[in-house]
Parts: structure tokens; sequence; C-alpha cells
């Protein structure tokens, strides 16, 4: 697969995908049960509740390198496919049946987005406003033979009627602002060479 990563400023960053369709980009992005195949440090990602045909509420929890705690998040997503680009931004939002855990360390996801766009049948740009480039990239590459196994005609974010959430109103959801969080001090942690190795990008 040619794939060429190239950082456009501190907070973006954008691949090109040579054998990539956009719409497989996409499914790969929107799909979390395969999200659990490809990402390594997921320990656990479910949606929450729809509010509209393309906007819905989700946890997501990721391993981070020790001696860090873990952290999870949970955000408002919303996309938007224009011609053949598609769009998908997200928000950390608070919701009252979902408060911070112990174990963790509540994220904030400011704003972050994924920009899709088609160069061709096969090809696409992907910028994206934070990391991971290279497991996505990877991952759109197994995406079609592992879902052909993992019910093969289920995407609600291009079928919204294939829906499972139940609805739920805008107004049981408030912004997660980074100064509403515990403040937590580890800049003194340093991460062993073994930590280094079990979250690297080459496995």
């Amino acid at each position: 697969m040619l794939s060429v990563i190239k950082l456009i400023s501190d907070e973006q960053c954008r691949m090109v995908c040579k054998d990539v369709s956009a719409e497989t980009m996409y499914d790969v992005l929107h799909d979390i049960d395969y999200r659990k195949k490809w990402d390594s440090n997921v320990i656990e990602t479910f949606d929450i509740g729809k509010l509209t045909v393309n906007a819905d509420v989700g946890y997501y929890s990721w391993k981070c390198p020790k001696p860090l705690k873990n952290r999870d998040v949970i955000t408002l997503r919303s996309w938007l496919h224009l011609g053949n680009d598609y769009i998908i931004m997200n928000y950390s939002v608070k919701h009252p049946k979902f408060p911070p855990k112990k174990d963790m360390v509540r994220a904030v996801s400011i704003q972050t987005g994924y920009l899709i766009q088609s160069t061709g049948p096969s090809s696409c740009t992907l910028t994206y406003l934070a990391q991971a480039m290279k497991r996505i990239a990877r991952a759109c590459v197994k995406y079609s033979a592992w879902k052909q196994k993992h019910n093969p005609d289920f995407k609600p974010w291009i079928f919204p009627e294939q829906s499972r959430l139940s609805s739920m109103a805008l107004s049981e959801l408030s912004l997660q602002h980074a100064d509403s969080l515990e403040n937590i001090d580890e800049s003194t942690l340093s991460e062993s060479k073994e930590d280094r190795t079990e979250h690297s990008d080459e496995d």
C-alpha cells in the first residue's frame, strides 16, 4: 500500500492513500466493531444514542503508555457526505449516565475531525486533526474482507434507517470543558522502554 503522511501544521496532518477509496475510508472511520479489530489501544467503545440521522453520541476509552492513566471520552459526532467527499467532526460532551471513572482520566476533545477527499475510484486523501494515521491506512486495506464476515450490509452511517440506537434529546447533554475536570499532573512520570515498544506503530 502506498500511503504518504504529511504534517500540515502542529494540529493537522494529511495522508495520501493510493489504493483506498474514499468510501472505504469513510466506512472504516465509522465502524466501531471494526475499530476493535485494528486499533490496539482501544479498551472499550460503544454508541450511546442518536440525535439526528447524521449525529450521535458515543463513548471511547484507550490505553496509554505506563505509568500514565488510561483515558476515556464522550463525544458528539456528526457527519456529512458532500459529493465525492466526506466530513466527520466531533467534540466532547457530558452525559449524566456516563460520569468520569475512577480508574480513567476523562479526556476533552475540543474539536477534532476528518476530511476525506476522493482522488479517484480507488484513492483518496485523509486530513485529520490528530494522530493514528498509519493504523487507519493499514485498517482500510483489510476492511472489505473483514466486513464481508461481519454484518456486510449494516452501515447506519450511510443508511440511517438501520440505526438501532434510541433517540435522545440534545438537552440531556452539556459541553465538556477541560477546566471542569480534575487536574491530574503527569508531567513528572516517565515511560519505560518496554512501554514504548508495546505501543509502537510498527507492530
